[in-house]
């Protein structure tokens, strides 16, 4: 599966400001409910993952509400409208988030390559290697 999520205020630079933060609660959440990580960006105010699931298990929404609310418990609120309160929520995470199915073994490469060169189409570095917050300097040594 790939995915996006996003931070609600778009523009910010929460998530590579707290990454120690979001890598916690990734890894708490993963040790929890296991899954592997195939690739994985963060970008300032969103970032992308490519991850399978153990077989027969496609729970991937409640690994991302307990991610998003583990760092999100870590950080001061946001800005809380009547609907954040109402749902208890913090206001750091768009509530939705996007997922794409991967089909086969060129969809999987095209998305692990989305997730590296993301960085370079935001103009945030030069080259996919020069980007700190990235799965591609584990896959490519």
């Amino acid at each position: 599966m790939f995915f996006t999520v996003a931070l609600e205020q778009r523009g910010a630079a929460l998530l590579v400001d707290h990454v120690a933060r979001l890598r916690e609660a990734v890894a708490v959440t993963k040790a929890e409910r296991p899954f592997e990580i195939q690739a994985w960006v963060v970008l300032p105010d969103h970032l992308h993952c490519v991850w399978t699931l153990p077989g027969g298990d496609g729970d991937f929404s409640t690994r991302w509400r307990l991610i998003k609310a583990r760092f999100s418990r870590a950080l001061p609120a946001g800005h809380l409208r009547r609907s954040h309160v109402a749902r208890q929520e913090r206001g750091i995470w768009q509530r939705r988030f996007w997922e794409h199915h991967i089909r086969d073994q060129s969809d999987m490469a095209a998305h692990v390559r989305y997730c590296w060169t993301d960085p370079v189409k935001h103009g945030l570095v030069d080259c996919p290697r020069q980007w700190p917050y990235s799965s591609i300097h584990r896959d490519l040594r």
